[in-house]
């Protein structure tokens, strides 16, 4: 019986034996989680301790001095002009590309030694850089009614030079460099100038004229000189000037100072105009509802050398423009969108678009689904005949 007693307690102890190392076993995989937890930490605030003192260093450099860069000579030596005055000779740091100093680019200069640092890329106004439509304008030529003869004049100084230029270099001409688009307002030159954009794929850029006229003396044009710029950098392009009469008015000989700054932004634009070659990837459309005013110089072929003259439609445009319209609409049977058209003369493109969405709205005013002929009728005679009359109330003539 002892040797049993013995036996039992030799298995005892094993079993307390295996117990325990399955603890210690645990316990060491515990630790190497936690080593190798440690590690990543280490490595982490490593990490945040060379960020830090990178950060520390670069507050810790000197300020550098804006300049531009006038002219390149040998031995890595060039001519730039500082922000605080003259020109001076000065070296270029190893790590800029020589490629990169061309005349008249931005460089970094060094406080001390006024040597180059870096070239800067060149300033867009936040103006400017805002007038670039990012997204394709969704408009179509379908989406456009009443202006088939001038989409066409349109499309033949615009679209073709930029899909097909090799028509013109068959027939040795050279394509229109710019389209003035006049018309009263509301008659469609917008549209159409998004509709060549959206057919061309190119980038539309559009600004309106009052934006270019600024309040300090020389602002206007550099609006002017980095608008045409942006528009090489993002060819094929459309820039698109709307109601450019506000600033290219017809000069006079008596004028103020703020007149004198609009001729100036007038003059770089002209300069602008010029140094365009016809048949390059950009084009310019200009649009206005006061020809009278433009200055002739703007006008003469070279600069402007198509004006399309947008014009009300007739009755068989508005009724185009009409069912455009009612064609996203729910229209009854009754509705004779020919006697509607035939009925809105002298309305303009803006101002039909006007009448379907007063007709829209006096339809849900009573709670239906449908539009009905009457709707129309006193959409027509609210859009219409109303404005015709003297609706400035008698109390603000004092």
């Amino acid at each position: 019986m002892p040797e049993q007693s013995e036996t039992e307690e030799l298995k005892a102890k094993i079993i307390a034996l295996e117990e325990r190392n399955v603890r210690l076993m645990e316990d060491l995989q515990n630790a190497e989680n936690e080593k190798r937890y440690s590690e990543s930490e280490l490595f982490r605030l490593q990490k945040d301790l060379a960020r830090v003192r990178s950060e520390l260093e670069r507050l810790k450099s000197p300020p550098l001095v804006i300049g531009s860069l006038r002219d390149v000579l040998p031995d890595n030596k060039v001519i730039v002009k500082s922000t605080t005055g003259p020109d001076f000779i000065v070296s270029v740091s190893q790590y800029v590309p020589a490629k990169d100093l061309v005349p008249g680019a931005r460089v970094s200069l060094n406080k001390q030694t006024l040597a180059v640092m870096e070239v800067l890329p060149a300033p867009l106004d936040p103006v400017v850089t805002g007038a670039e439509i990012m997204e394709k304008p969704d408009l179509t030529y379908d989406d456009i009614g009443g202006l088939k003869d001038q989409m066409v004049e349109l499309r033949e100084a615009v679209e073709d030079p930029l899909l097909r230029p090799e028509l013109y270099k068959k027939v040795g001409i050279q394509p229109p460099k710019g389209v003035l688009l006049v018309g009263p307002p509301g008659t469609g030159k917008t549209l159409m100038a998004k509709a060549v954009a959206n057919a061309t794929n190119a980038t539309f850029i559009r600004l309106v004229g009052s934006e270019l006229v600024q309040k300090y003396i020389g602002e206007g044009a550099r609006l002017v000189r980095e608008l045409f710029e942006l528009a090489k950098e993002k060819a094929p392009s459309i820039v698109f000037i709307d109601e450019i009469d506000s600033v290219g008015a017809k000069r006079a000989d008596v004028a103020t100072s703020g007149d004198r700054e609009v001729q100036r932004t007038l003059m770089q634009l002209l300069s602008e105009l010029d140094g365009f070659t016809p048949s390059g990837d950009v084009k310019i459309i200009g649009a206005t509802n006061r020809p009278d005013i433009l200055d002739d110089a703007l006008l003469r072929p070279g600069r402007f050398d198509r004006i399309i003259e947008v014009g009300l439609p007739d009755a068989e445009g508005r009724e185009q423009i009409f069912k455009i319209h009612l064609a996203r609409m729910s229209v009854s049977k009754k509705v004779d969108v020919k006697k509607i058209a035939e009925a809105s003369e002298g309305a303009s493109g803006a101002q039909i678009k006007n009448i379907c969405t007063e007709a829209g709205m006096l339809c849900i005013r009573d709670n239906r689904d449908t539009i009905t002929p009457e709707d129309f009728e006193a959409a027509r005679v609210k859009v219409l005949e109303n404005k015709k009359k003297d609706t400035v109330p008698a109390y603000l003539y004092g």
